[in-house]
């Protein structure tokens, strides 16, 4: 699908009534989204027990 469509479609499920700033935050989604698909599938994720570690380290013990 080419983006001209995926915005089309986008409009189509959005109300009528929605305003611009609706529209541009739709779109900004769904491009993060895409985004992080794009990386995930080229593998650069990082694995859940070192994200687990990472916020344990940080918040949880509040070490910097």
């Amino acid at each position: 699908m080419s983006t001209k469509d995926a915005v089309r479609a986008l409009l189509d499920r959005l109300p009528d009534d929605c305003s611009l700033e609706d529209v541009l935050y739709h779109l900004y989604v769904v491009q993060q989204i895409e985004l992080g698909l794009a990386e995930a599938d080229a593998g650069n994720v990082i694995p859940h027990e070192q994200v687990v570690q990472e916020l344990e380290r940080r918040w949880i013990l509040g070490a910097e």
